[in-house]
Protein backbone atom coordinates (compact mmCIF):
# COMPACT_ATOMS: atom_id res chain seq x y z
CA UNK A 1 0.00 0.00 0.00
CA UNK A 2 1.40 3.76 -0.49
CA UNK A 3 2.27 4.68 2.60
CA UNK A 4 0.56 7.58 4.37
CA UNK A 5 3.46 9.08 7.10
CA UNK A 6 2.97 13.14 7.37
CA UNK A 7 6.53 13.07 7.25
CA UNK A 8 7.45 11.08 3.26
CA UNK A 9 7.18 13.47 0.70
CA UNK A 10 5.04 12.19 -1.91
CA UNK A 11 8.04 12.55 -4.40
CA UNK A 12 10.25 9.80 -2.78
CA UNK A 13 7.94 7.51 -4.17
CA UNK A 14 9.06 8.20 -7.64
CA UNK A 15 11.31 5.77 -9.49
CA UNK A 16 14.64 7.33 -11.02
CA UNK A 17 13.30 7.81 -14.27
CA UNK A 18 10.00 8.84 -13.87
CA UNK A 19 11.87 11.87 -11.16
CA UNK A 20 14.18 12.50 -14.26
CA UNK A 21 11.24 13.10 -16.50
CA UNK A 22 9.75 15.46 -13.82
CA UNK A 23 12.91 17.35 -13.52
CA UNK A 24 13.23 18.11 -17.20
CA UNK A 25 9.73 19.20 -17.82
CA UNK A 26 10.00 21.18 -14.93
CA UNK A 27 13.51 22.92 -16.35
CA UNK A 28 11.97 23.27 -19.77
CA UNK A 29 9.31 26.02 -17.84
CA UNK A 30 6.38 25.11 -20.04
CA UNK A 31 3.26 27.43 -19.68
CA UNK A 32 0.32 25.27 -17.93
CA UNK A 33 -2.72 24.29 -19.65
CA UNK A 34 -4.93 25.84 -17.19
CA UNK A 35 -3.02 29.03 -17.85
CA UNK A 36 -3.83 28.87 -22.26
CA UNK A 37 -6.98 28.72 -24.06
CA UNK A 38 -8.17 25.91 -25.17
CA UNK A 39 -7.06 26.49 -28.57
CA UNK A 40 -3.79 27.40 -27.23
CA UNK A 41 -3.65 24.24 -25.07
CA UNK A 42 -4.63 21.99 -28.30
CA UNK A 43 -1.72 23.15 -29.91
CA UNK A 44 0.79 22.78 -26.82
CA UNK A 45 -0.51 19.29 -26.69
CA UNK A 46 -0.04 18.35 -30.01
CA UNK A 47 3.97 19.26 -30.27
CA UNK A 48 4.74 17.58 -27.00
CA UNK A 49 2.78 14.55 -27.00
CA UNK A 50 5.35 12.56 -29.32
CA UNK A 51 8.32 13.09 -27.86
CA UNK A 52 8.72 10.59 -25.49
CA UNK A 53 7.10 8.12 -27.33
CA UNK A 54 8.85 5.55 -29.86
CA UNK A 55 8.68 6.64 -33.23
CA UNK A 56 5.58 5.56 -34.79
CA UNK A 57 5.63 2.11 -36.15
CA UNK A 58 5.49 1.26 -39.82
CA UNK A 59 2.24 -0.38 -40.54
CA UNK A 60 0.39 -1.42 -43.67
CA UNK A 61 -2.60 -0.07 -43.07
CA UNK A 62 -3.47 2.99 -42.01
CA UNK A 63 -6.34 4.54 -43.19
CA UNK A 64 -8.45 8.21 -42.71
CA UNK A 65 -12.00 8.10 -42.82
CA UNK A 66 -14.93 9.57 -40.87
CA UNK A 67 -18.17 8.05 -38.80
CA UNK A 68 -20.90 9.51 -38.22
CA UNK A 69 -21.90 10.96 -34.85
CA UNK A 70 -25.37 10.49 -33.71
CA UNK A 71 -26.65 14.31 -34.97
CA UNK A 72 -25.31 12.98 -38.68
CA UNK A 73 -21.73 15.26 -37.99
CA UNK A 74 -18.28 13.51 -39.35
CA UNK A 75 -16.41 12.87 -36.71
CA UNK A 76 -12.52 11.70 -37.49
CA UNK A 77 -11.26 8.85 -37.11
CA UNK A 78 -7.79 6.66 -38.33
CA UNK A 79 -7.63 3.18 -38.78
CA UNK A 80 -4.47 0.98 -37.86
CA UNK A 81 -3.69 -3.02 -38.10
CA UNK A 82 -0.92 -4.88 -38.89
CA UNK A 83 -1.70 -7.09 -41.09
CA UNK A 84 -4.77 -8.08 -43.56
CA UNK A 85 -7.41 -10.01 -42.71
CA UNK A 86 -11.13 -9.70 -40.60
CA UNK A 87 -9.47 -8.55 -37.43
CA UNK A 88 -11.04 -7.69 -34.54
CA UNK A 89 -10.96 -4.17 -33.22
CA UNK A 90 -10.77 -1.65 -30.60
CA UNK A 91 -12.00 1.65 -30.36
CA UNK A 92 -9.76 3.76 -28.62
CA UNK A 93 -10.37 7.06 -26.97
CA UNK A 94 -8.00 9.36 -26.25
CA UNK A 95 -7.03 11.37 -23.03
CA UNK A 96 -7.15 14.85 -22.72
CA UNK A 97 -9.18 16.35 -20.06
CA UNK A 98 -11.82 16.65 -22.87
CA UNK A 99 -10.56 19.42 -24.15
CA UNK A 100 -6.86 18.66 -25.76
CA UNK A 101 -6.26 15.74 -27.90
CA UNK A 102 -6.60 14.43 -31.16
CA UNK A 103 -5.32 11.53 -33.37
CA UNK A 104 -2.10 12.82 -34.07
CA UNK A 105 -1.64 13.22 -29.90
CA UNK A 106 -2.10 9.55 -29.44
CA UNK A 107 -0.86 8.26 -33.44
CA UNK A 108 2.57 6.52 -31.89
CA UNK A 109 0.35 4.59 -29.11
CA UNK A 110 -2.30 2.69 -31.16
CA UNK A 111 -0.03 1.89 -33.21
CA UNK A 112 1.68 0.33 -30.87
CA UNK A 113 -1.69 -1.81 -29.91
CA UNK A 114 -2.09 -2.64 -33.36
CA UNK A 115 1.72 -4.04 -33.38
CA UNK A 116 1.35 -5.65 -30.44
CA UNK A 117 -2.21 -6.97 -30.31
CA UNK A 118 -2.74 -8.56 -33.64
CA UNK A 119 -5.83 -6.74 -34.40
CA UNK A 120 -7.31 -3.43 -35.55
CA UNK A 121 -7.27 -0.17 -33.59
CA UNK A 122 -9.95 2.75 -34.91
CA UNK A 123 -8.82 6.01 -33.38
CA UNK A 124 -11.52 8.39 -32.29
CA UNK A 125 -11.25 11.99 -32.76
CA UNK A 126 -14.56 13.05 -30.56
CA UNK A 127 -15.54 16.59 -30.19
CA UNK A 128 -13.94 18.92 -27.27
CA UNK A 129 -14.92 21.07 -24.99
CA UNK A 130 -15.49 24.15 -24.11
CA UNK A 131 -16.99 23.89 -27.83
CA UNK A 132 -19.15 20.64 -27.39
CA UNK A 133 -19.71 20.20 -23.48
CA UNK A 134 -20.67 17.37 -21.67
CA UNK A 135 -22.52 14.99 -23.07
CA UNK A 136 -21.11 15.19 -26.52
CA UNK A 137 -18.29 13.18 -25.62
CA UNK A 138 -20.30 10.52 -24.29
CA UNK A 139 -22.05 10.58 -27.75
CA UNK A 140 -19.72 10.33 -29.86
CA UNK A 141 -18.08 7.80 -28.31
CA UNK A 142 -21.41 5.68 -28.24
CA UNK A 143 -22.32 6.50 -31.56
CA UNK A 144 -18.53 5.57 -32.75
CA UNK A 145 -18.83 1.97 -30.83
CA UNK A 146 -22.47 1.27 -32.16
CA UNK A 147 -21.15 2.24 -35.93
CA UNK A 148 -18.03 -0.07 -35.79
CA UNK A 149 -20.57 -3.05 -34.00
CA UNK A 150 -22.15 -3.23 -37.43
CA UNK A 151 -22.29 -1.50 -40.65
CA UNK A 152 -18.77 0.18 -39.90
CA UNK A 153 -17.34 -2.87 -39.46
CA UNK A 154 -18.42 -3.91 -42.69
CA UNK A 155 -17.04 -1.00 -44.61
CA UNK A 156 -13.74 -1.50 -42.93
CA UNK A 157 -13.42 -5.34 -43.53
CA UNK A 158 -13.10 -6.32 -39.72
CA UNK A 159 -14.84 -8.41 -37.22
CA UNK A 160 -17.50 -6.28 -35.21
CA UNK A 161 -18.43 -9.39 -33.11
CA UNK A 162 -14.98 -9.27 -31.58
CA UNK A 163 -15.25 -5.31 -30.36
CA UNK A 164 -13.09 -3.64 -27.28
CA UNK A 165 -13.92 -0.27 -26.41
CA UNK A 166 -10.45 1.73 -24.55
CA UNK A 167 -8.76 4.64 -23.72
CA UNK A 168 -6.46 6.68 -21.68
CA UNK A 169 -7.68 9.76 -18.96
CA UNK A 170 -10.80 11.10 -19.98
CA UNK A 171 -10.40 8.12 -22.80
CA UNK A 172 -10.67 5.60 -19.86
CA UNK A 173 -13.38 7.60 -18.55
CA UNK A 174 -15.40 7.28 -21.76
CA UNK A 175 -14.34 4.06 -22.52
CA UNK A 176 -15.95 2.96 -18.87
CA UNK A 177 -18.92 4.93 -19.68
CA UNK A 178 -19.35 2.97 -23.58
CA UNK A 179 -19.11 0.16 -21.65
CA UNK A 180 -22.33 0.42 -19.36
CA UNK A 181 -23.74 1.80 -22.32
CA UNK A 182 -22.94 -1.18 -24.35
CA UNK A 183 -24.52 -3.78 -22.12
CA UNK A 184 -27.82 -1.47 -21.82
CA UNK A 185 -28.15 -1.54 -25.62
CA UNK A 186 -26.97 -5.63 -25.41
CA UNK A 187 -24.45 -4.51 -27.93
CA UNK A 188 -21.46 -7.17 -26.78
CA UNK A 189 -17.98 -6.37 -25.91
CA UNK A 190 -14.57 -8.32 -25.69
CA UNK A 191 -13.15 -6.08 -23.29
CA UNK A 192 -12.93 -2.61 -21.70
CA UNK A 193 -9.48 -1.26 -21.97
CA UNK A 194 -9.20 1.21 -18.94
CA UNK A 195 -5.87 3.35 -18.26
CA UNK A 196 -5.85 5.94 -15.85
CA UNK A 197 -9.60 6.65 -16.08
CA UNK A 198 -11.24 8.85 -13.90
CA UNK A 199 -14.01 7.65 -12.30
CA UNK A 200 -15.55 10.09 -9.49
CA UNK A 201 -17.22 13.48 -9.45
CA UNK A 202 -15.40 16.19 -7.39
CA UNK A 203 -11.52 14.91 -7.81
CA UNK A 204 -11.71 14.73 -3.86
CA UNK A 205 -10.38 11.33 -3.16
CA UNK A 206 -6.96 11.08 -0.88
CA UNK A 207 -4.51 10.88 -4.25
CA UNK A 208 -5.62 13.85 -5.10
CA UNK A 209 -4.84 15.66 -2.12
CA UNK A 210 -0.85 13.74 -2.21
CA UNK A 211 -0.02 14.13 -6.05
CA UNK A 212 -2.07 18.01 -6.47
CA UNK A 213 1.14 19.25 -7.60
CA UNK A 214 4.43 18.25 -9.31
CA UNK A 215 3.17 15.07 -10.74
CA UNK A 216 1.84 15.86 -13.87
CA UNK A 217 -1.17 15.96 -14.22
CA UNK A 218 -1.82 18.75 -11.36
CA UNK A 219 -4.98 19.60 -9.68
CA UNK A 220 -5.47 23.52 -11.30
CA UNK A 221 -5.15 21.65 -14.48
CA UNK A 222 -8.10 19.17 -13.47
CA UNK A 223 -10.17 21.49 -12.26
CA UNK A 224 -9.56 23.77 -15.63
CA UNK A 225 -10.62 20.80 -18.06
CA UNK A 226 -13.78 20.03 -15.86
CA UNK A 227 -15.06 23.50 -16.42
CA UNK A 228 -14.32 23.60 -19.71
CA UNK A 229 -16.47 20.26 -20.13
CA UNK A 230 -19.22 20.34 -17.51
CA UNK A 231 -21.63 22.57 -15.36
CA UNK A 232 -20.90 21.88 -11.53
CA UNK A 233 -24.92 20.58 -11.12
CA UNK A 234 -24.18 17.55 -13.59
CA UNK A 235 -21.01 16.49 -12.35
CA UNK A 236 -22.61 13.32 -10.53
CA UNK A 237 -23.74 12.04 -13.12
CA UNK A 238 -22.42 8.94 -13.93
CA UNK A 239 -22.02 9.40 -17.39
CA UNK A 240 -19.11 11.70 -16.07
CA UNK A 241 -18.32 9.90 -12.75
CA UNK A 242 -18.87 6.13 -14.00
CA UNK A 243 -18.38 5.17 -10.19
CA UNK A 244 -21.49 6.70 -9.74
CA UNK A 245 -23.50 4.27 -12.02
CA UNK A 246 -26.03 2.31 -9.76
CA UNK A 247 -25.62 -0.76 -11.87
CA UNK A 248 -22.34 -2.64 -13.17
CA UNK A 249 -23.52 -5.98 -13.48
CA UNK A 250 -22.66 -7.61 -16.79
CA UNK A 251 -20.22 -5.55 -18.36
CA UNK A 252 -17.28 -6.78 -20.77
CA UNK A 253 -14.43 -7.89 -18.64
CA UNK A 254 -11.67 -5.07 -18.24
CA UNK A 255 -7.91 -4.54 -17.93
CA UNK A 256 -7.49 -1.66 -15.71
CA UNK A 257 -3.92 0.25 -15.63
CA UNK A 258 -2.57 2.40 -13.20
CA UNK A 259 0.22 4.91 -11.66
CA UNK A 260 0.95 4.92 -8.29
CA UNK A 261 1.74 8.37 -8.14
CA UNK A 262 -1.23 9.84 -10.09
CA UNK A 263 -4.14 11.95 -8.46
CA UNK A 264 -6.34 9.82 -10.25
CA UNK A 265 -5.49 6.36 -8.58
CA UNK A 266 -7.97 6.37 -5.85
CA UNK A 267 -10.70 6.25 -7.90
CA UNK A 268 -8.99 3.74 -10.52
CA UNK A 269 -8.62 1.15 -7.53
CA UNK A 270 -12.42 1.86 -6.39
CA UNK A 271 -13.52 1.38 -10.12
CA UNK A 272 -11.71 -1.47 -10.50
CA UNK A 273 -12.94 -2.62 -7.03
CA UNK A 274 -16.24 -2.12 -7.63
CA UNK A 275 -16.03 -3.94 -10.87
CA UNK A 276 -15.11 -6.95 -9.19
CA UNK A 277 -18.08 -6.60 -6.61
CA UNK A 278 -20.35 -6.62 -9.70
CA UNK A 279 -18.40 -10.24 -10.75
CA UNK A 280 -16.78 -8.69 -13.69
CA UNK A 281 -13.50 -10.05 -14.82
CA UNK A 282 -10.88 -7.40 -14.04
CA UNK A 283 -7.19 -7.51 -14.68
CA UNK A 284 -5.36 -4.94 -12.49
CA UNK A 285 -1.61 -3.48 -12.98
CA UNK A 286 -0.48 -0.87 -10.50
CA UNK A 287 2.61 0.70 -11.94
CA UNK A 288 4.35 1.82 -8.54
CA UNK A 289 6.49 4.92 -8.94
CA UNK A 290 5.06 6.11 -12.21
CA UNK A 291 2.81 9.22 -13.11
CA UNK A 292 -0.28 9.63 -14.91
CA UNK A 293 0.30 9.39 -18.73
CA UNK A 294 3.10 7.33 -18.27
CA UNK A 295 2.09 4.96 -20.89
CA UNK A 296 2.81 7.44 -23.59
CA UNK A 297 6.59 7.91 -22.03
CA UNK A 298 7.90 4.97 -23.73
CA UNK A 299 11.27 6.72 -24.78
CA UNK A 300 12.31 7.25 -21.00
CA UNK A 301 10.14 5.20 -18.87
CA UNK A 302 10.63 1.02 -19.63
CA UNK A 303 7.18 0.56 -17.88
CA UNK A 304 5.61 1.86 -20.79
CA UNK A 305 6.24 -0.72 -22.91
CA UNK A 306 5.13 -3.25 -20.43
CA UNK A 307 2.13 -1.41 -19.95
CA UNK A 308 1.14 -1.50 -23.96
CA UNK A 309 2.15 -4.89 -23.59
CA UNK A 310 -0.24 -6.15 -20.97
CA UNK A 311 -3.01 -3.87 -22.54
CA UNK A 312 -2.46 -5.98 -26.16
CA UNK A 313 -2.09 -9.71 -23.85
CA UNK A 314 -5.27 -8.19 -22.37
CA UNK A 315 -6.70 -7.80 -25.94
CA UNK A 316 -5.65 -10.63 -27.25
CA UNK A 317 -7.28 -12.89 -24.80
CA UNK A 318 -10.49 -11.48 -24.98
CA UNK A 319 -10.54 -12.14 -28.60
CA UNK A 320 -9.33 -15.51 -28.30
CA UNK A 321 -5.94 -14.94 -30.44
CA UNK A 322 -2.69 -16.99 -29.80
CA UNK A 323 -0.25 -14.97 -28.16
CA UNK A 324 2.65 -13.40 -29.74
CA UNK A 325 5.83 -12.20 -29.09
CA UNK A 326 5.45 -8.52 -29.71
Amino acid sequence: MRPTLSHLSPTRLLTPAMAGVLDRIQRIKRTPFHHLSPVEARVAYQAAAEILEPPRAPLPRVEDFTIPAADGAPLRARLYAASAGRLPVLLYLHGGGFVIGDLETHDSLCRQLALRSGGAVVALDYRLAPEHRFPTAVDDAFAALRWLAGEGAVQLGLDGRRLAVGGDSAGGTLSAVCAILARDAELPLSLQLLITPGTTAHADTPSHKLFANGFLLEADGIAWFFDQYIDPHHRNDWRFAPLNAPDLDDLAPACVLLAECDPLVDEGLAYADRLRSAGVAVELELYRGLTHDFIKLGRAIKEAGHAQGVAAAALRRAWEMPETNQ
